[in-house]
């Protein structure tokens, strides 16, 4: 069985080292792990701090591969689309982030477990588990997102779980790689979203994913209001720029249950006066979902301000 994992990277930090020391002792190993970096001099700022050039990196860690790439090259699906078709040789590659901690040594196990279980599971998703540090709203967003409980979808699951049934998240996810050739991989040109976008397609070709809720990884983050109303922009262009897979899903539904439940749980913890902060930030994410979907209406000028990823705009404007 070879296994490979592709981290895309973007000024990491000292918590890149502590996952390449897990990944390293994982119980099924790694064949090869290959960094994208966006930015050679952000990757030196890493280095400098772990005291380190970038060959004793490698020779630290030898199923390493590192490339650099111009910060404006990347792209979220065709820059690990790009890795993917690297892995030659692999049944399957590891998605992750530079953020994502592995819980122990047994994450890529257990994503490897309804992959092997059933030919028909296209990608497992780990769940994810806040950091030790995160805030009272990521810990009661990351329990109602990431239950303790395993679960298959496949596209039957729209009618229960409406646009959740496409959830799966390239923070922490493992691809059947034939498969993931198969249907084409990930969407070129992507401002967001690729993971959702590469399930909804597996599922609608009668394939499943599955969230593999015993393989966990710690990651959370706290989000101020204007970043939020940004990665929803991003998000709303991306299911505007993809209607083959989300027309006929709506995601208000799915995000009015999770403000409720969200609030119940604060109260329930007596953390009243966290609310009126929450509920801001929630409404900073609907008004940029909705922007988003509507881009199209949008100016280039608005549009410039509102996304998170100006160089996919930047982009297609010199194309």
């Amino acid at each position: 069985m070879i296994v490979d994992a592709v981290i895309p990277t973007f000024r990491p930090v000292r918590r890149l080292m502590e996952i390449l020391k897990l990944l390293e002792r994982q119980t099924v190993p790694l064949r090869r792990v290959r960094i994208i970096n966006s930015g050679r001099e952000g990757f030196e700022g890493f280095l400098n701090e772990e005291k380190l050039t970038e060959q004793e990196l490698l020779d630290r860690f030898p199923f390493l591969v590192l490339e650099h790439i111009r910060a404006e090259e990347f792209d979220h699906g065709a820059t690990r689309s790009r890795a993917f078709a690297e892995s030659e040789g692999a049944e399957y590659v590891l998605a992750m982030t530079q953020d994502a901690l592995p819980k122990g040594e047994t994450l890529v196990e257990e994503l490897l477990k309804p992959l092997e279980a059933d030919e028909k599971t296209a990608v497992s998703y780990a769940r994810q588990l806040p950091n030790p540090d995160a805030s009272c709203e990521e810990r009661i967003s990351r329990a109602f997102n990431y239950p303790d409980q395993p679960r298959g979808k496949t596209q039957a699951d729209t009618k229960e779980l409406g646009i959740k049934a496409y959830f799966c998240s390239n923070v922490c996810a493992l691809y059947r790689k034939s498969l993931w050739d198969g249907l084409g991989g990930f969407p070129e040109k992507t401002i967001f979203n690729e993971d959702m976008i590469y399930a909804g397609t597996a599922l609608q070709a009668g394939y499943r994913i599955y969230y593999a809720a015993n393989a966990c990884v710690y990651h959370s983050h706290s989000y101020t209001a204007s970043q939020q109303f940004h990665r929803n922009f991003d998000l709303g262009v991306s299911q505007a720029q993809n209607p083959q897979i989300f027309a006929g899903l709506s995601s208000e539904g799915e995000g009015l249950q999770y403000v409720r439940a969200v609030v119940r749980e604060m109260q329930r913890e007596h953390q009243m006066g966290r609310i009126p902060g929450f509920v801001l930030r929630c409404a900073a994410r609907f008004a940029g979902y909705r922007m988003g979907k509507a881009y199209e209406c949008l100016p280039e000028w608005m549009v410039l301000r509102c996304t998170s990823n100006r160089n996919f705009w930047l982009q297609r404007q010199q194309e």
